[in-house]
């Protein structure tokens, strides 16, 4: 995790931008440190200068809906506010689409970006066997796709002592690594929760590169 990773994409040469807020509400640590590498590095590639105010990286789903419907609230009442709001919760086997309708705010007056890892956020990090390689010293195995709440965090960790090391915080601590060095196009083919967020993710940028936006 030390030193800048050799990246395995070219950047697009864009004008950078005036910056982006982007508000992120997300369960725990491990959402935190995949999203918020999977944004920045998709925001450098469309050279947008964006930060991230993390309002809300703790305690599970249940605190997520509620920092998230507070804040909505609070917007209401300020002049300022955020360019888009991201929110990831992992799907536990409620479904994409159940996640999805849950948190659905159609009245916000912010561009909002649902980020559901199905089923889990650590699948994610298991996608790509190269970039899990250059990221930790050895490949992992393409993961299957089971509806079992600590499956993922399982393989995570057994990957990580597979490559001689002893995980600190589960494997997590990887995380920006690997999203650094993932293949996202073949990532994008073997999930599609991660498909559906990098598509929308990148339809923002491409319309916040318009003259007019």
């Amino acid at each position: 995790m030390t030193g800048l990773p050799t990246f395995r994409y070219q950047s697009a040469f864009y004008a950078v931008i005036s910056m982006r807020e982007i508000a992120l509400f997300g369960e725990d640590y491990a959402h935190r440190l995949v999203i918020g590498a999977l944004v920045q590095r998709l925001a450098e590639e469309a050279g947008i200068v964006a930060h991230l105010d993390w309002r809300n990286a703790v305690r599970g789903h249940g605190r997520v809906v509620q920092e998230f419907d507070d804040y909505l609230r609070d917007l209401n009442r300020q002049g300022i506010r955020p360019d888009l709001i991201i929110v990831a919760t992992d799907s536990n086997c409620s479904g994409l689409n159940a996640r999805t309708r849950e948190l659905e705010r159609p009245n916000a007056l912010v561009p909002i970006i649902m980020a559901i890892p199905d089923p889990h956020i650590e699948r994610w990090l298991l996608l790509d066997g190269a970039a899990f390689h250059e990221a930790v010293g050895r490949g992992c195995d393409a993961p299957d796709q089971k509806c079992d709440r600590t499956r993922y965090k399982r393989l995570l960790i057994d990957a990580v002592y597979a490559a001689g090391i002893t995980p600190s915080i589960g494997g997590i601590e990887f995380a920006e690594d690997i999203v650094r060095q993932m293949d996202i196009e073949r990532a994008m083919q073997a999930d599609r929760s991660l498909q559906r967020l990098v598509r929308q993710i990148r339809q923002t940028f491409r319309e916040w590169q318009s003259p007019s936006s």
